[in-house]
């Protein structure tokens, strides 16, 4: 796709956008923060109203002297007692009566100002009878404070340590209001309801301090501690129904927040004009012009243009450096061209070097079809565009092969041009019937006597005797090969280490002999193998590489080179290669006789 076909988007609308996102955001935040300000402080005036109320409640049971004996007696005879509810203060209602019963037993008492050491001193029955008058002047004065401070729900509860359940000792109401047992009904005396976890938390923190709200679902209770009974907690709690209240405070948070982004929308417009005249006009400009260099190339053009934009700040240095840039460009395209020929010529160069290496060696297979005595593959892979490594392979006569694998110093052309003579000093002077020790001290001797650069190449060189399967062996500096005897696994051959080819004139070789049997197999290969890297720059090793031989030790060598490259893939997976991955695998068949190519 074009890039003129692609769906683009102004920078003003990118900004708009992020400016409406802010204020959406800065919104959210502010409803929610708000909202939570005005609840908490619905909620801490609610508390204070609360606690007075409570105090007021706890004022007006303490005017009866009696009021703890008073509390246990409702508690221990709710069931029994007959109480007149809303009965208020009349003497025409039967509190009244009860009241006036007990003055004319007691000339000169104050029934308000009983003490408890009085009322033990009385018979049941007119303990009975003063525990329900005073329970009526109680609850007539508790609606009093009720109806006076607008509460819904106005009582005293009796609930034990665990505060599972209330035991309701008396509750305010309204006048003519339901009383009962029943949900949002006025609970009459005795009523024992079951409480939740919110109000269990509230009791127990009121009982260890201040009054505490709970969550009584629609409604918000207010729990304060009055006093204790025995192994009973006493506590007067009021109720509010919040629901309209934080209704009203929701609306006004809504209203608030509303003109807040009202403010930043119009401040926001502002803003996006400014950016739009200083910033994005000039922006466009310089746009316009790196559009046209890079359809023109016309630096003198643009640069011209660049300088009409005067702007004292970003932009206007902006548009200095495009203008630079510009022409900076235009010296570079000019070098890049001189540059770009001379590297097309080198490519052609390196393309033909490494076709003139591949040519090289040996590389079609099998390499001696009618040879039924042995079976030989061998592969190169370079680490560049052409490498320092070579294997060679070359009957000296009927019944004698030469093996040869080696690794030049260095990478790239030299390497390349180093091993191309390395090779054929190798090839004539074992050709010429020299034995492995005598062709690496001839070639150590030319190599040296001719060579201006700090090069070397390590070789191994064999010859099999292809009738008895005896290998005769020399190792310059090269890594140690591996050897499969018949029926057996891959392993590693420590054989005798010579000095490095080409490292230092006059210095001799030794030799030492291999004996294969029919079926045997000879793996050779360069450093490439084990220090083959990973991610991790770990190296794939020697311990890997006999373990991949070992993955199918029986199969032919071509198959055996390809699981060891797989083995080796598989390790370093993407990780770039910085050196030549050369091997050869030679399987000894036993003495057939048959032509050669």
């Amino acid at each position: 796709m074009k890039k003129e076909e692609l769906k683009k988007g102004s920078i003003i609308q990118q900004v708009t956008a992020f400016f409406l996102l802010g204020v959406l955001a800065t919104g959210l935040i502010t409803f929610v923060s708000q909202h939570h300000i005005s609840d908490s402080l619905v909620k801490n005036q609610l508390e204070d109203r609360a606690s007075d109320i409570a105090e007021e409640v706890k004022l007006a049971i303490e005017e009866y002297p009696a009021y703890d004996w008073l509390i246990r007696y409702w508690y221990e005879h709710a069931d029994s007692l007959d109480i007149e509810y809303d009965a208020g203060f009349s003497a025409e209602t039967e509190t009244g009566k009860k009241s006036s019963l007990l003055n004319e037993r007691y000339p000169g008492l104050s029934l308000k100002y009983v003490s408890t050491e009085k009322l033990q001193t009385m018979p049941e029955e007119d303990r009975k009878l003063y525990a329900e008058i005073v329970y009526s002047w109680l609850t007539a004065r508790i609606d009093q404070i009720h109806q006076a401070n607008d509460t819904d729900y106005l009582f005293c509860v009796m609930t034990e340590e665990s505060c599972e359940t209330q035991f309701f000792l008396f509750s305010a109401a309204e006048p003519g209001a339901l009383r009962g047992k029943e949900y949002e009904e006025v609970y009459t005396l005795g009523t024992t309801v079951r409480v939740g976890e919110s109000q269990k938390n509230a009791m127990r923190l009121a009982k260890d301090g201040s009054g505490q709200l709970a969550n009584a679902g629609k409604y918000m209770d207010y729990y304060a501690y009055f006093t204790s009974e025995g192994d009973r907690e006493v506590f007067i709690g009021l109720t509010y129904n919040l629901t309209g209240l934080l209704a009203a405070v929701d609306r006004q948070t809504e209203r608030n927040t509303s003109l807040a982004m009202l403010y930043q929308i119009l401040l926001s417009v502002l803003c996006l004009g400014l950016i739009s005249y200083y910033v994005l006009k000039p922006l466009r400009r310089v746009q316009k012009n790196i559009r046209l260099y890079k359809k023109t190339k016309d630096s003198n053009t643009v640069r011209a243009n660049l300088a009409k934009i005067m702007p004292r700040n970003e932009i206007g240095e902006l548009s200095s450096d495009v203008s630079d840039l510009a022409k900076e460009i235009d010296e570079y395209l000019n070098q890049i061209e001189i540059a770009t020929a001379e590297k097309e010529r080198v490519s052609i160069e390196l393309e033909l070097a490494t076709r003139i290496q591949e040519d090289s060696l040996p590389t079609d297979f099998p390499a001696f079809p009618g040879r039924q005595d042995f079976d030989i593959y061998a592969s190169m892979d370079p680490a560049k565009e052409v490498g320092g490594d070579f294997y060679d392979f070359f009957l000296i006569d009927e019944t004698h092969l030469g093996l040869v694998m080696a690794d030049v110093s260095g990478k790239g052309v030299p390497a390349a041009l180093f091993m191309m003579v390395s090779k054929i000093l190798v090839e004539n002077y074992a050709m010429a019937g020299k034995s492995p020790a005598e062709v690496m001290y001839a070639i150590n001797e030319q190599i040296c006597s001719h060579k201006h650069e700090e090069m070397f190449v390590t070789v191994w060189l064999g010859i099999l005797d292809t009738v008895t399967g005896k290998i005769i062996a020399a190792n310059a500096g090269h890594e140690y090969p591996a050897i499969q005897y018949s029926d057996g696994c891959f392993e590693l051959l420590k054989d005798k280490h010579g000095f490095v080819v080409g490292g230092l004139e006059g210095i001799s070789f030794k030799e030492y002999e291999l004996q294969l049997t029919p079926g045997s197999r000879l793996f050779l290969y360069t450093d490439g193998v084990p220090e083959a890297t990973n991610s991790d720059n770990e190296l794939f090793g020697t311990d890997r590489m006999i373990s991949a031989l070992n993955e199918e030790p029986a199969v032919p060598p071509e198959k055996i080179l390809k699981n060891v490259r797989r083995r080796v893939d598989e390790f370093v997976q993407e990780a770039e290669q910085f050196d030549d991955l050369t091997m050869l695998c030679l399987e000894y068949k036993g003495n057939t006789q048959s032509d050669s190519k």
